[in-house]
């Protein structure tokens, strides 16, 4: 098993408060864990309760302050607009950051994806974040500003068979990410974009094989990443240090998409 860097956490989101969706495992629990051990005040939110009260249990464990909030984002303007009323009720009345990161992976071909399977994806990868968005910016600009992190995908820029339907809603998101930054950043909000490449699940036994590392032989990392890598990137986007940043997608992917793949 790959030796992981270790992240020296200090506290430059002290005395903000976060929502991170899809945040009870993997790369938003990594993301939680980090924002809440850099200081801020973190909703963990997702549907499965026994994995979002050990997402907590983990913020905690790392000096953070994390509650969770049960959502089921369907994509319906209700579900979201519920999660951000009660997110920022836990919060005390605000939300600083906000961090999109609830999606599903629907493969299959074109050929093979019916019309049920389409809906959901678009449902969940794109309406859900969009009315998310839309109930919790306002609230932001409100007091004075605030940071939205939408997570992209590498396989948005890189064709690969069976991924048209996941790719193009991961479109979508990038897209929106410099929509909103036009349309929020006069107002204070900043909003940008994580494109991760293959990430490993930490849940993964340490042993098995993960298939889809397969996509990241031949990159300047040559393996699958870590969530941690991406939580780093989530915690600049989110502090100060990124104030000038608008509108942007950084790949953090290991080199997938910015690097020739050379087949050896």
């Amino acid at each position: 098993m790959r030796s992981v860097p270790s992240i020296a956490y200090m506290t430059r989101l002290e005395d903000r408060t976060a929502l991170v969706t899809g945040s009870t495992s993997n790369i938003g629990r990594a993301i939680a864990v980090a924002f809440g051990a850099e200081g801020a005040h973190v909703i963990v939110s997702g549907r499965d309760s026994g994995r979002g009260d050990k997402a907590v249990a983990l913020v905690r464990e790392a000096g953070g302050m994390a509650d969770f909030v049960r959502a089921d984002l369907d994509g319906t303007a209700a579900a979201s607009q519920a999660l951000a009323a009660e997110a920022a009720s836990v919060l005390g009345g605000r939300i600083d950051i906000l961090v999109n990161n609830a999606g599903i992976f629907p493969g299959g071909a074109t050929t093979q994806t019916d019309e049920e399977t389409f809906d959901r994806a678009y449902a969940v990868n794109v309406k859900a974040l969009f009315f998310l968005t839309q109930a919790v910016a306002p609230l932001m600009t409100s007091a004075g500003g605030g940071v939205i992190i939408n997570l992209g995908s590498w396989i948005a820029r890189l064709g690969v068979p069976g991924g048209a339907l996941y790719s193009s809603t991961k479109g979508a998101v990038e897209t929106l990410t410099r929509a909103w930054a036009a349309e929020f950043g006069p107002h204070g909000v900043r909003v940008n974009a994580i494109s991760p490449g293959v990430i490993r699940p930490t849940d993964l036994d340490p042993d098995a094989e993960y298939p889809s590392e397969v996509f990241m032989r031949g990159t300047p990392a040559g393996h699958a990443g870590h969530p941690d890598a991406i939580a780093a990137a989530a915690v600049y986007l989110a502090s100060d240090e990124a104030a000038f940043v608008h509108g942007t997608v950084i790949d953090v992917d290991g080199g997938r998409t910015g690097v020739a793949v050379v087949a050896g």
